[in-house]
């Protein structure tokens, strides 16, 4: 992690950005930023965390000056990302969701036609290659076409195409969507690795684990965020004591312990069920004896502290309820 992180590289006040969308005959306006305010100092590693439809790719587009605000104010290295563009393209390195690799083309071909677009000069350009093949640890596939690559490689080669032309800042969207975890944590390796080497990154993602990874994150929802600091100070924010129910019922037995109304909430982990309550004492023998009349198994009933993910849900149903609530119970969805 960076300790010293004074200047900010990035600053956006008040986005905001509203599409139309066309939904049967009619169309509507779907709003993907709403006042949308966020600074990311220089140095840092920042996750951008949320689901789909949050606004982490509209920002990103916002920023790489792609995509116009409908009002607000963006700044990226101190300049316009729309007006100023120019200043700024040989300082920025955007991946975006899809990356357009040449499939036909072998690794070492495809960083070589990079180094065309970005027009690196033809002295650097050799040096820069095989230095990005062996820090992506690509050096011994060079000659594979990028088409039989493995999706953890594909996004490895994406990334030493967008750091061809070295990049004071990087944004990437979502990298590891689809990467096996393996994968995924050399991806991340190879991150730290070049924020150790001063490159400012701005990510998104939606695995709590990559999130807690970051120096900071802002857990962003519907357009807005929710919360902004360090994982810990987040997690922090979880207003209750947690107990985590293992179970190889995990759906019944959370069906089963949301008609207890002495919980504040109950939600679905793929393996586990998470409870919050504010008397774990006494609240985890009413559970213990509520599915053990009902029948239903489990290997352990543990009391613990809230992550990040706990949080993030429980921030979310806060919003959903109190601005739409039919989408209370589609939340569980959203965490990975």
């Amino acid at each position: 992690m960076t300790s010293q992180m004074a200047d900010v590289i990035i600053r956006a006040s008040a986005l905001s950005k509203t599409y139309s969308v066309k939904e049967g005959r009619a169309r509507k306006q779907v709003q993907a930023l709403r006042s949308f305010d966020l600074e990311v100092k220089t140095g840092e590693m920042f996750g951008l965390i949320g689901p789909d439809g949050a606004g982490k790719t509209t920002f990103m587009r916002i920023l790489c000056g792609l995509l116009l605000p409908d009002s607000g104010q963006v700044a990226v290295l101190g300049f316009d990302p729309v007006t100023q563009q120019h200043k700024i393209k040989q300082d920025i390195g955007y991946m975006p969701q899809r990356f357009s690799l040449y499939q036909d083309l072998t690794v070492e071909e495809n960083l070589n036609f990079f180094t065309d677009i970005f027009q690196v000069p033809r002295q650097e350009r050799s040096a820069r290659t095989q230095r990005l093949l062996e820090f992506s640890r690509l050096g011994p596939f060079s000659k594979r076409r990028a088409g039989a690559l493995s999706g953890g490689m594909k996004q490895k080669l994406a990334l030493s195409c967008t750091l061809i032309h070295t990049p004071k800042l990087l944004i990437l969207d979502e990298p590891t969507t689809g990467v096996d975890p393996v994968s995924r944590g050399e991806f991340w390796d190879i991150l730290g690795e070049l924020q150790q080497q001063g490159v400012t990154i701005l990510v998104s993602t939606p695995y709590m684990d990559e999130a807690a990874r970051c120096d900071r994150v802002a857990l962003t929802y519907a357009g807005q965020i929710l919360a902004l600091g360090t994982p810990d100070q987040i997690a922090g924010q979880f207003p209750h004591q947690l107990v985590r129910i293992f179970t190889r019922q995990p759906y019944d037995v959370a069906a089963a312990l949301r008609q207890l109304e002495i919980l504040h909430s109950v939600e679905l982990y793929g393996d586990h069920v998470t409870v919050a309550l504010d008397d774990p004492v006494t609240v985890v023998e009413i559970i213990r004896k509520n599915l053990d009349k009902r029948g239903y198994s489990y290997t352990s009933i543990d009391s613990g502290q809230a992550d990040l993910e706990d949080t993030f849900v429980y921030l979310m149903r806060q919003l959903s309820q109190a601005t739409q609530p039919e989408l209370g119970n589609d939340l569980d969805s959203h965490a990975k």
